[in-house]
């Protein structure tokens, strides 16, 4: 049997078209010599639209950080023939018994995390706006889209209609696009009796989408249109996706909205990631190459038993106020990934302790220590902004760049009063997570195989 509700799923959408310069300034989407620069806001801003009517409890809050940091060991490890079913999934699977070979394992992919940060795009013709979360370790973006013929979560933006969109068409079986779906999102692809080709991109925390793969065209700011962007248009969309309209995919695969914008702006973009407190001068996504002279750069390192969609980086010293951390400097070797979706940055063990046991011994020395939280295993009695003898934390890697962390990149507050060390243990490999990140401008050169830090770019 077709997919009915598709095929007669021709109505206009009976709502009031903004005009699109209006929505442009209230986005604040710019266009200059520096590429194309969009607001970048935190989930928990003050600004942000999609505040989440309840909040997690910080332990909870760092269990859904774990998931996302044990999903990437696995996706690191090139792990792709995984099959995980899932089980949300499987129970709805009766709605796409007429399709071709719908029998997918779905493989866990990529917890989508709590502490995200998202931007405002434009898709169809005439472009309606959406609040996507901006994700540098997915390679495949996706919208909900009515008539939700299975189940959307809510949302903040109205559901996007692919009917009331002159430019909007689905991909066929036949196309490139459909084949690169296993390597986009772990899944294979599969077809309907009419030979549409459906997507299924999983997450570690069982969240899932279901939909058709899509063309459409993409508004990035004014006058900055790209055609024929190639995205899934979900119809089942389950899991922990707040109140987002779907997910940005900023990794290296070519299914990536940065990959296909490419051939068009340049194979680079930069952001800086806001504190939760930022009002006024926020955070920002840039699509295309900056100056160059602000930053220090590392390599990308790529290696052939690594999932070559992540972005790699060699960490080679870790100072504590101004002290380098008494390991070896085989203990720099695990490999280690930058990601927009982690929060707390993880270490391995060696490199963890020795972090640690120097942090607490120059903290202690000025502010009483409190018991952990979690996975946080430093703690002090005090706040972050009532804490002024704080080291700095200096992260340097391969190339001369370095991250240098004050404070505010250092400390998070777990708990009214009780302030924790924002690192943790990690068993196979680094990561690099979004709290340490916060106020600088990451620039992620792929041209040129190349990340780059410049400090205090945003609040």
């Amino acid at each position: 049997m077709e997919l009915v509700w598709f095929l007669v799923f021709g109505l206009p959408l009976a709502l009031a078209v903004a005009p699109l310069l209006a929505e442009l300034q209230e986005n604040k989407l710019e266009v200059n010599q520096s590429g194309i620069h969009i607001k970048l806001y935190h989930v928990r801003g003050p600004n942000s639209t999609l505040t989440p009517s309840s909040y997690l409890s910080f332990s909870d809050f760092l269990l859904h950080d774990e998931e996302r940091v044990k999903d990437l060991n696995s996706i690191s490890a090139k792990n792709i023939g995984r099959g995980s079913s899932n089980s949300g999934f499987s129970q709805r699977s009766g709605y796409w018994s007429s399709t071709k070979s719908l029998s997918i394992p779905l493989s866990p992919g990529l917890s989508i995390g709590t502490g995200n940060y998202y931007v405002k795009l434009g898709l169809g013709t005439p472009a309606k706006y959406y609040s996507m979360i901006m994700d540098t370790g997915s390679s495949f973006s996706w919208i909900q889209c009515e008539p939700c013929a299975i189940y959307c979560h809510s949302q903040a933006d109205p559901l996007f209609s692919p009917s009331a969109s002159k430019t909007y068409k689905s991909l066929s079986c036949a196309t490139s696009e459909c084949s690169s779906l296993k390597e986009a999102t772990l899944n294979n692809p599969s077809c309907t009796t009419s030979n549409k080709c459906l997507y299924a991109a999983s997450y570690g925390d069982s969240s899932f989408s279901v939909g058709f793969l899509s063309q459409d065209l993409l508004t990035l700011a004014q006058s900055q249109t790209f055609p024929n962007f190639v995205y899934g248009c979900g119809q089942d969309n389950e899991g922990l996706f707040g109140m987002a309209a779907g997910i940005l995919g900023l990794a290296r695969d070519k299914l990536s909205m940065l990959a296909q914008v490419s051939t068009k702006y340049g194979y680079a973009f930069s952001y800086c990631l806001p504190t939760a407190a930022a009002t006024a001068t926020g955070g920002f996504l840039t699509i295309g190459t900056r100056p160059l002279s602000s930053y220090k750069f590392t390599p990308m390192i790529r290696s052939s038993n690594r999932n070559p969609n992540l972005y790699y980086l060699r960490l080679t010293s870790i100072n504590v106020a101004g002290t380098s951390l008494r390991v070896a400097a085989a203990e720099y070797t695990v490999p280690t990934i930058i990601d927009s979706g982690t929060v707390i940055t993880r270490l391995p063990m060696s490199l963890y302790s020795a972090l640690r046991d120097a942090f607490v011994n120059v903290m202690s020395k000025k502010y009483a220590q409190a018991p952990g939280v979690s996975i946080l295993d430093a703690c002090f009695q005090g706040t972050v902004t009532s804490m002024s003898a704080v080291p700095e934390i200096q992260m340097m890697f391969q190339g001369g760049a370095d991250l240098t962390l004050g404070a505010s990149n250092v400390l998070i507050e777990a708990d009214k009063g009780v302030t924790c060390l924002a690192f943790a243990e990690s068993s196979q490999i680094a990561i690099i997570g979004n709290h340490q990140q916060q106020t600088f401008e990451v620039a992620y050169d792929v041209s040129n195989s190349r990340i780059g830090f410049a400090a205090r770019a945003c609040h």
